[in-house]
């Protein structure tokens, strides 16, 4: 049996992504009721900016017992600390995570000893995605008892990693880097080819958010939608900001975000006109884009229809 599969209690190696404000309750069990693993961001089913670290907690709360309402299958919550500062919204997730007894976390940053014993105390399923991934850092997760990890090419779509390595040369980079634990690939993978190649390359799964932002449950606008059904690859703008790169569908924003790189501004003075995930809420969510951005993965480029979410997962695994 498929490792990724026998781990996570699952039919099909495909994680969807968490996708900070584009998922919610109904696009993860979806995933999840399909065979695959259904995964609720940080702001899942939110509208609006919310400051209040409990009160963001709890909208997660609600967001879980809507989609075990939907789904028995397994799903993920995400975990993305904050490294380097105080978190504050770190402790009352987790508290909720534990109350709600969540499988399974997909934890992104830099391996974390402590939080990752803590979720084995709990029965936690890990599933570590790195957002520069390297041997050093696979290596480092293997050993502090992550389940799976996945490795995250160029071609992926949000916050790009600081070195222009893609996805199918990060992949066996990476597998070759880990002794036992099973890795999955990431970034710009859209199709059974792109599934087919990620398995040939070592990776025994795949994990994907730009495909199933196009899928029908998906909670991202329509017209963002068709704008990506019309778009490949070349159309996408590529700009600096913090931490390293984003690119983004054209829009006066992302325009004006690729003349400030032109001109020299500095990583910060990009991120601070970017507007961080708020913007990409009034991009992706809203509708807005040009007051927003839509940052979507290399992957537009085989994405032709909109599907559900479990036609897109047939798709991908039809071979498998």
């Amino acid at each position: 049996m498929n490792r990724v599969c026998k781990i996570l209690g699952i039919e099909k190696p495909v994680i969807q992504g968490p996708m900070v404000w584009l998922t919610d309750a109904k696009l993860a069990a979806a995933v999840s009721n399909a065979g695959g693993l259904g995964s609720l961001g940080p702001n899942a089913g939110q509208t609006e900016v919310t400051r209040d670290p409990d009160g963001t907690a709890e909208n997660m709360r609600a967001e879980i017992r809507k989609l075990r309402e939907m789904s028995s299958k397994p799903f993920s919550v995400n975990v993305l600390p904050v490294q380097n500062g105080t978190d504050i919204y770190t402790p009352p997730m987790l508290k909720v995570i534990y109350e709600e007894k969540v499988p399974v976390v997909t934890f992104v940053g830099e391996p974390d000893e402590a939080m990752f014993s803590e979720f084995k105390s709990h029965g936690i399923k890990i599933v570590y995605r790195s957002l520069n991934p390297t041997p050093e850092n696979s290596r480092m997760a293997e050993k502090f008892g992550a389940d799976i990890i996945v490795a995250t090419g160029f071609d992926e779509g949000g916050t790009l990693p600081s070195k222009v390595i893609g996805t199918f040369s990060i992949v066996p980079l990476i597998v070759d880097s880990v002794e036992h634990t099973p890795v999955m690939a990431a970034g710009g993978i859209a199709d059974n080819r792109a599934f087919n190649a990620a398995l040939a390359l070592g990776a025994e799964g795949v994990y994907c958010g730009t495909a199933f932002l196009m899928s029908k449950e998906s909670r991202m606008a329509e017209n963002v939608k068709q704008a990506v059904l019309s778009a490949n690859a070349f159309d996408l703008l590529l700009f600096r900001t913090v931490p390293a790169y984003y690119r983004s569908l054209p829009g006066e924003l992302a325009n004006e975000l690729v003349a400030m790189d032109k001109a020299g501004a500095t990583n910060e003075e990009l991120g601070k006109k970017m507007g961080g995930f708020a913007n990409l809420r009034v991009g992706m969510l809203q509708g807005d884009m040009n007051k927003g951005y839509v940052s979507v993965g290399n992957g537009i480029s085989h994405i032709r229809e909109i599907l559900s979410a479990k036609q897109i997962i047939d798709n991908l695994t039809k071979d498998f």
